[in-house]
Protein backbone atom coordinates (compact mmCIF):
# COMPACT_ATOMS: atom_id res chain seq x y z
CA UNK A 1 0.00 0.00 0.00
CA UNK A 2 1.55 3.75 -0.92
CA UNK A 3 1.33 5.83 1.53
CA UNK A 4 -0.37 9.34 0.65
CA UNK A 5 0.48 12.90 2.24
CA UNK A 6 -3.07 14.67 2.87
CA UNK A 7 -3.82 17.16 1.30
CA UNK A 8 -3.91 20.72 2.72
CA UNK A 9 -7.57 20.68 2.94
CA UNK A 10 -7.79 17.53 3.99
CA UNK A 11 -5.34 18.70 6.89
CA UNK A 12 -7.29 21.76 8.17
CA UNK A 13 -10.68 20.42 7.51
CA UNK A 14 -9.36 16.96 10.21
CA UNK A 15 -8.26 19.30 12.09
CA UNK A 16 -10.96 21.96 12.43
CA UNK A 17 -13.08 18.91 13.04
CA UNK A 18 -11.02 17.27 15.87
CA UNK A 19 -11.25 20.40 17.71
CA UNK A 20 -14.60 21.24 17.48
CA UNK A 21 -15.55 17.95 18.48
CA UNK A 22 -13.76 17.79 21.50
CA UNK A 23 -15.29 21.62 21.97
CA UNK A 24 -18.19 20.46 21.62
CA UNK A 25 -18.21 17.48 23.94
CA UNK A 26 -16.05 19.47 26.50
CA UNK A 27 -18.93 22.34 26.76
CA UNK A 28 -21.42 19.54 26.96
CA UNK A 29 -19.27 17.67 29.90
CA UNK A 30 -19.03 21.40 32.08
CA UNK A 31 -22.84 21.61 31.46
CA UNK A 32 -23.13 18.37 32.92
CA UNK A 33 -21.10 18.72 36.22
CA UNK A 34 -22.67 22.24 36.33
CA UNK A 35 -26.39 20.32 37.11
CA UNK A 36 -24.39 18.46 39.51
CA UNK A 37 -24.75 15.06 36.70
CA UNK A 38 -22.77 12.24 35.98
CA UNK A 39 -20.81 12.49 32.63
CA UNK A 40 -21.64 12.20 29.42
CA UNK A 41 -20.50 8.10 29.17
CA UNK A 42 -23.17 7.66 31.53
CA UNK A 43 -25.90 8.53 29.07
CA UNK A 44 -24.12 6.92 26.01
CA UNK A 45 -24.23 3.17 28.27
CA UNK A 46 -27.52 4.31 29.74
CA UNK A 47 -29.32 5.17 26.21
CA UNK A 48 -28.05 2.20 24.62
CA UNK A 49 -29.32 -0.01 27.34
CA UNK A 50 -32.82 1.77 27.15
CA UNK A 51 -32.77 1.45 23.39
CA UNK A 52 -32.03 -2.61 23.89
CA UNK A 53 -35.29 -2.73 25.77
CA UNK A 54 -36.25 -5.36 28.68
CA UNK A 55 -33.84 -7.98 27.22
CA UNK A 56 -30.94 -5.42 27.39
CA UNK A 57 -27.28 -6.40 25.75
CA UNK A 58 -23.91 -8.20 26.24
CA UNK A 59 -21.53 -5.95 27.56
CA UNK A 60 -19.29 -7.17 23.81
CA UNK A 61 -22.80 -5.42 22.28
CA UNK A 62 -22.75 -2.49 24.50
CA UNK A 63 -18.89 -1.81 23.71
CA UNK A 64 -19.23 -1.88 19.81
CA UNK A 65 -22.11 0.43 20.58
CA UNK A 66 -20.30 3.24 22.54
CA UNK A 67 -17.81 5.41 22.24
CA UNK A 68 -15.11 3.88 24.88
CA UNK A 69 -12.44 0.88 25.38
CA UNK A 70 -13.65 -2.41 26.69
CA UNK A 71 -11.64 -1.70 29.93
CA UNK A 72 -13.57 1.75 30.55
CA UNK A 73 -17.21 0.07 29.68
CA UNK A 74 -16.06 -2.59 32.35
CA UNK A 75 -15.71 -0.08 34.78
CA UNK A 76 -18.25 1.83 34.12
CA UNK A 77 -20.87 -0.72 34.30
CA UNK A 78 -19.58 -1.84 37.89
CA UNK A 79 -20.32 2.16 38.90
CA UNK A 80 -23.80 1.95 37.53
CA UNK A 81 -24.84 -1.35 39.21
CA UNK A 82 -23.56 -0.20 42.49
CA UNK A 83 -25.63 2.92 41.98
CA UNK A 84 -28.41 0.41 40.95
CA UNK A 85 -28.68 2.52 37.45
CA UNK A 86 -28.10 -0.89 35.51
CA UNK A 87 -28.63 -4.70 36.55
CA UNK A 88 -26.59 -8.16 34.95
CA UNK A 89 -28.77 -10.88 34.38
CA UNK A 90 -27.71 -14.36 33.73
CA UNK A 91 -27.73 -15.72 30.00
CA UNK A 92 -29.58 -19.15 30.09
CA UNK A 93 -27.25 -20.93 27.69
CA UNK A 94 -24.16 -19.04 28.49
CA UNK A 95 -22.99 -20.18 32.08
CA UNK A 96 -20.40 -17.80 32.44
CA UNK A 97 -22.51 -15.15 30.08
CA UNK A 98 -24.40 -12.28 31.34
CA UNK A 99 -27.15 -9.22 29.82
CA UNK A 100 -27.20 -6.10 31.46
CA UNK A 101 -30.30 -3.89 31.71
CA UNK A 102 -31.28 -0.86 32.52
CA UNK A 103 -33.06 -0.05 35.73
CA UNK A 104 -35.65 2.15 36.64
CA UNK A 105 -33.37 4.34 38.46
CA UNK A 106 -31.23 4.38 35.55
CA UNK A 107 -34.40 5.58 33.36
CA UNK A 108 -34.63 8.23 35.56
CA UNK A 109 -30.87 9.12 35.55
CA UNK A 110 -31.10 9.10 31.56
CA UNK A 111 -33.86 11.46 31.71
CA UNK A 112 -32.08 13.86 34.15
CA UNK A 113 -28.86 13.78 32.05
CA UNK A 114 -31.12 13.97 28.53
CA UNK A 115 -32.41 16.89 30.02
CA UNK A 116 -29.25 19.20 30.20
CA UNK A 117 -27.56 17.06 27.50
CA UNK A 118 -30.09 17.92 25.36
CA UNK A 119 -30.32 21.32 26.30
CA UNK A 120 -26.75 21.94 25.60
CA UNK A 121 -27.21 20.57 21.89
CA UNK A 122 -29.69 23.22 21.57
CA UNK A 123 -27.37 25.65 22.54
CA UNK A 124 -24.58 24.52 20.74
CA UNK A 125 -26.08 23.57 17.23
CA UNK A 126 -29.47 24.72 16.68
CA UNK A 127 -28.74 28.50 18.14
CA UNK A 128 -25.42 28.68 15.48
CA UNK A 129 -26.75 26.64 12.26
CA UNK A 130 -29.69 26.67 10.21
CA UNK A 131 -31.84 23.54 9.21
CA UNK A 132 -29.99 23.22 6.02
CA UNK A 133 -26.40 23.46 7.43
CA UNK A 134 -27.20 20.38 9.99
CA UNK A 135 -28.63 18.40 7.27
CA UNK A 136 -25.31 19.15 5.16
CA UNK A 137 -22.87 18.17 8.15
CA UNK A 138 -24.62 15.44 8.84
CA UNK A 139 -24.41 14.20 5.31
CA UNK A 140 -21.09 15.28 5.32
CA UNK A 141 -20.05 13.25 8.44
CA UNK A 142 -21.90 10.17 7.24
CA UNK A 143 -19.93 9.87 4.72
CA UNK A 144 -16.77 9.63 6.81
CA UNK A 145 -18.33 7.55 8.65
CA UNK A 146 -17.17 3.67 8.63
CA UNK A 147 -19.48 2.03 6.88
CA UNK A 148 -20.75 5.37 5.52
CA UNK A 149 -24.48 6.03 6.60
CA UNK A 150 -26.87 7.77 4.38
CA UNK A 151 -29.55 10.11 5.39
Amino acid sequence: MTRRSPSPEAIKAWARLARVSRQLVESTEDALKAAALPPLAWYDVLHELAEAGEGGLRPYELIDRVLLAQYNVSRLLARLEADGLVERLPVADDGRGQRVRITEGGKTMRRRIWAVYGGSIADLMDDRLSTEEMEALSALLGRLRHPPTTG
